[in-house]
């Protein structure tokens, strides 16, 4: 059987990225360039800077993923991109360029749904994973549990009703005096702090109860942080931290743990930014464990938003002859499972 190699371009947000996948499951590069230096000092990510970034930064991004992988682009057989969701001014950056780059080489074009490409990540990592089995994917911008059923077949069985966990990672990190990006500069700083020491809400949804809700845990930080301030006491910054992380992963952890047992997985993966959290990683693993569930985590690396995940998910496209027009369009909220 021929060797398939696809060229995977991702920039749905902050990180323009490009890596080269031969066969949907071996990394031949995955070259990413962050911008949060560049946002840091905004507490959050600027969509009009970030696209131009994208636009600075995405030729050079692309040649280097070709040159790590020893390739020319002629050796290619197909360039997929991310089209959806995310921020519309980097997403038009991606699908612009690789519209360009896969007429230009003669290539057909494959456009990939984000969150598609966040659960992708646990093929290149594990091997031997193949559909079915339920997997948590939770970022900056989305928390969805999903069954996935078969390559590009999917379930949401629960999703954020409002803020995403690493949205409600950012917002508490901020008001902590933490900064951005919150997520990893929560979980260290929870290291030092008590779990126990705070008590804040875990929300439950009443009839969807595989659905996540993270704006009244925000609240409810932001309203003790003000109490404390009220009354004149010192905020500890690593319980307020390790508390919060505390309930966000206590739900997080249920509301996963109630569909595998309900739905009899066997296997379960989690995906996205958020999955790089130390705390998240460890809860998941031990619930997994207790209940003789099959556990798959992606390194932190390809948890982040990268070129890899891309060009994995749209190996399993090319299997099925699935390509894109040069018509294809980047759509900021689409839902996953669409085809557009």
């Amino acid at each position: 059987m021929k060797d398939i190699y696809i060229l995977g371009i991702e920039s749905s947000c902050d990180e323009t990225a490009a890596a080269v996948v031969k066969n949907g499951r071996e990394v031949l590069s995955n070259v990413i360039l962050s911008q949060i230096d560049t946002h840091t000092i905004y507490g959050g990510v600027v969509p009009e800077i970030a696209s131009r970034k994208h636009i600075e930064s995405i030729v050079q991004v692309v040649r280097e993923a070709l040159d790590r992988a020893k390739m020319q682009s002629s050796e290619l057989d197909a360039v997929a991109v991310t089209y959806g969701p995310g921020l519309v001014g980097p997403l038009l950056v991606g699908v612009s360029y690789a519209k360009a780059y896969a007429y230009g080489c003669g290539k057909p074009l494959i456009g990939v749904h984000h969150i598609e490409g966040h659960i992708a990540a646990n093929y290149i990592e594990h091997r031997e994973l193949e559909p079915p089995f339920m997997c948590l994917i939770v970022s900056g911008g989305h928390t969805h549990l999903v069954n996935v059923k078969d390559y590009g077949e999917f379930e949401i069985l629960g999703r954020t009703m409002d803020d995403a966990a690493g949205e409600a990672y950012d917002k508490v990190a901020r008001a902590i005096g933490l900064g951005y990006p919150g997520g990893p500069k929560i979980d260290a700083v929870a290291g030092e702090g008590d779990p126990g020491a705070i008590l804040f809400p875990r929300a439950h949804i009443e009839g969807d109860e595989y659905d996540f809700s993270f704006s009244g845990l925000k609240s409810s930080v932001l309203n003790y942080l003000n109490s404390c301030e009220m009354r004149g006491e010192k905020v500890n910054t690593a319980d307020v931290a390790a508390s919060f992380q505390e309930a966000v992963v206590d739900v997080l952890v249920e509301n996963s743990m109630k569909a595998v047992d309900r739905f009899k997985a066997d296997r379960f993966a989690i995906a996205g930014g958020v999955a790089s959290n130390s705390a998240l990683r460890s809860a998941m693993e031990k619930a997994c464990g207790e209940r003789g569930v099959g556990f798959y985590k992606p390194s932190p690396l390809l948890c982040t938003d990268n070129g890899a995940m891309i060009a994995c998910a749209a190996y399993f496209d090319h299997m099925k002859g699935d390509f894109a027009e040069l018509t294809l369009n980047a759509i900021p909220n689409l839902r996953l499972g669409d085809r557009s």
